[in-house]
Formats: structure tokens, sequence, C-alpha cells
């Protein structure tokens, strides 16, 4: 979507949506380029916006949370186009990206990101053959704030990659355990067979 057309954005800082979470009884994750920092425990770049995931079950009571903020949902996806939400409003499949803004004249600051779940599954909103137990898709960095697991988010950033999802890959490749990257290897060969990082999380040993 073009900030020109959609208004300008300035993302907040992780530390602060934490303090707006704090009373969230609800799980929560900071996700994008901002998870990477976490995971990697330092800034690498600039950012555009600043993501948090949400499963959609919670979506009411996040919707709650921000009553005081101006939200719009992008509807239908990835088409430029923005519309409020509602208050009491059920925003269903394939609607899950909400943009933030404390009021109608500030700049957007926040980006909400709806994701599935089946019972105690997360279920990417990409397809449905991706899955994680809930209790893996997050972690906690060094200064309290919960993240969005690495593998999951390289995992979105798999689809069409830029050069920060490169630059983010590049960080945090090294700090990926077996597991992690066995899932990640898995969940990409389902929607790009031949990508390119594939080689890269478990390169051919040399005699």
């Amino acid at each position: 979507m073009s900030a020109d057309v959609l208004g300008r954005w300035v993302p907040e800082r992780p530390e602060y949506v934490a303090a707006v979470l704090a009373e969230a009884d609800f799980p929560w994750w900071i996700a994008g380029g901002y998870a990477i920092e976490c995971a990697v425990g330092r800034e690498l770049r600039a950012h555009g916006d600043l993501d948090v995931l949400v499963l959609r079950r919670d979506q009411a009571f996040v919707r709650e949370l921000l009553a005081d903020w101006d939200l719009h949902v992008a509807d239908p996806p990835g088409q430029g186009k923005l519309r409020p939400w509602r208050p009491g409003e059920v925003l269903r499949s394939p609607l899950h990206d909400i943009w933030c803004r404390r009021t109608p004249e500030a700049p957007w600051s926040l980006q909400l990101m709806l994701d599935e779940v089946e019972g105690t599954q997360w279920v990417s909103r990409r397809t449905l053959a991706i899955r994680l137990p809930i209790d893996r898709l997050g972690r906690t960095s060094a200064a309290g704030l919960p993240y969005l697991a690495p593998e999951v988010q390289l995992f979105y950033k798999a689809k069409a990659t830029r050069d920060k999802d490169e630059t983010d890959f590049e960080a945090v490749l090294p700090l990926l355990d077996a597991t992690a990257r066995a899932w990640l290897a898995d969940a990409i060969k389902v929607v790009a067979p031949h990508h390119p990082w594939l080689r890269r999380l478990f390169p051919v040993s040399r005699a």
C-alpha cells in the first residue's frame, strides 16, 4: 500500500507497544523486522512500520484495548484500500491486516496482524498446511518483550524477499537451532520449494 495515498507512517517503538498492551490477558507478539532484532539483541536497520501479531480468536480483546485509537482494516487485503474497523465487528478470513493510529490526524504507528488458530495449534494464514503449537510461536527478549519466533517470521518473509529480509535472515540464521531450521525449511518447501534460503539453512557438507 502507498503511504502517499493512505497517510504517512511513524512507527512506535516495541517498548511503547508493550506498555499499551500491558493489561492484555491474551498472547501477542512483536513481529516483522523488530522481531528479528529482539532475537539477535541489537538494531539491524531502519523500520517503516511496527507489526504486532495477535490470534484471530483474541481480536475483540485487542479491539477493546485500542478502543480510543483510529483503527482501519485492509479490505480487500493487499489492494491498497482501508476502511474503519467498526466497534463490535468480527473480522473473518481473509481480513487480517489492521492499521492503527492514535487519532485520525496522527500518522500510522502500529500494524496488527491476525493469524489463525485451531485448538492449541497456530495455523498460518497463508496455508493450513503450516502449523506450530502456540507455545512455540513466540519467545521473550532480554528486555521482557514477547516476539514472534524468528523461524516463523522468516517463513512470512520468504514469500517475496527484499534486501531488508536478506539482512534479517543473515543476522538471525546463526541463532536458529536444528529444530527451528528444520521447521522453517519444511514450511518454505510448501510455498516456495526452490527458495534459495533452503540451501543456506542446510548447506551440503563437503568431504
